[in-house]
């Protein structure tokens, strides 16, 4: 009875704005209308600086880590575990509080893949840092990790729910990513 409630839980979890709250009190713009536009931690860090990025990037990460983790720590299915991490990344990408506009998803899925599994996410992390070091690109970072995550999913876990769920989770975040693609692409990416 209680598992048919994961999913719209973690759904309401992932819906919650963590750049738009944060920046409402700290008194600081929207977020969907500075900078890029985007309601995410590299967005917020352009007009509000270190702090209020890593409260933003903190909280979009919670916001994927918690329902999964509960979710695990309760011993549901894998299947579930897998639906449950979905419905927290897309509940971030397409907010019911706001009007179905969100961020991008790094965050969150780095916590939905640190509720799969702790390696799973460190190794998400890991790859970001060092192509981030290398490049000083974070969106060039975020596909990388985000492109080998199925890969690390199934070294990590070898379970299909979960390594199902982390490609579905690269193609919304390439997908999301599709105007920095072309950045790239084109040399222009900052």
């Amino acid at each position: 009875m209680i598992e048919g409630l994961f999913i719209p839980i973690a759904y309401v979890i992932g819906s919650v704005s963590s750049a738009i709250i944060i920046c409402r009190l700290m008194g600081l713009p929207d977020p969907r209308e500075q900078g890029s536009g985007n309601p995410g931690a590299t967005n917020v860090m352009r007009f509000g600086g270190k702090k209020a990025a890593g409260i933003t990037l903190l909280g979009d990460l919670l916001k994927g880590l918690i329902p999964v983790y509960a979710a695990n720590m309760l011993g549901v299915s894998a299947e579930l575990l897998a639906l449950t991490g979905l419905a927290a990344f897309l509940g971030h990408l397409y907010p019911v509080f706001f009007s179905f506009k969100g961020g991008k998803g790094v965050a969150t899925s780095i916590g939905v893949l640190l509720g799969f599994s702790w390696l799973l996410g460190l190794a998400f992390i890991a790859t970001w840092l060092l192509v981030y070091k290398v490049s000083k690109i974070s969106s060039l970072s975020a596909l990388y990790a985000s492109i080998l995550s199925p890969v690390y999913a199934w070294f990590i876990t070898g379970n299909i729910y979960l390594v199902g769920a982390s490609v579905i989770m690269m193609l919304f975040l390439l997908y999301r990513h599709k105007s920095n693609i072309q950045r790239l692409l084109a040399g222009q990416e900052r």
